[in-house]
């Protein structure tokens, strides 16, 4: 029987392993500003034309993997959808596919509930900022 992927994945997967897929709304922020990130909206496009963050983009889970080329290999992609269950699903297979990724726990609830009022303006700032630079 030949070894597969997502077999080798499991047999090295660690309780450090468990950490370092996960990310929460704060951590990546700061990385998205520095640039290191690459964050990934993966949800279907119904809910995206619905509604948007404003930052990231949108590469829905069932078109992910036609679309790969968009995916910068330099970054550590960051996957999100409302809560985290397709960010995973995204995650895992980015991260079998030989990308460094990770999900955002809180979803873009959480995100979008972070990201208000004074909070917006001042990233928002932030990023304008880090463009100038």
């Amino acid at each position: 029987m030949t070894q597969r992927p997502f077999d080798d994945y499991l047999r090295r997967f660690d309780y450090q392993e468990r950490v370092d897929m996960k990310i929460e709304t704060k951590e990546l922020l700061e990385l998205y500003a520095q640039g290191v990130v690459q964050l990934i909206d993966i949800r279907f496009r119904e809910e995206h034309a619905a509604w948007q963050i404003g930052i990231g983009v949108h590469i829905p889970l069932n078109e992910l993997p036609d679309r790969l080329d968009e995916i910068d290999p330099t970054k550590t992609v960051v996957t999100m959808c409302p809560h985290y269950d397709r960010a995973e699903i995204a995650r895992l297979y980015l991260t079998l596919r030989g990308f460094k990724s990770r999900y955002l726990t809180d979803g873009m609830l959480g995100l979008a509930d972070y990201l208000r009022g004074d909070r917006a303006r001042d990233y928002l700032r932030r990023l304008q900022e880090q463009d100038l630079k």
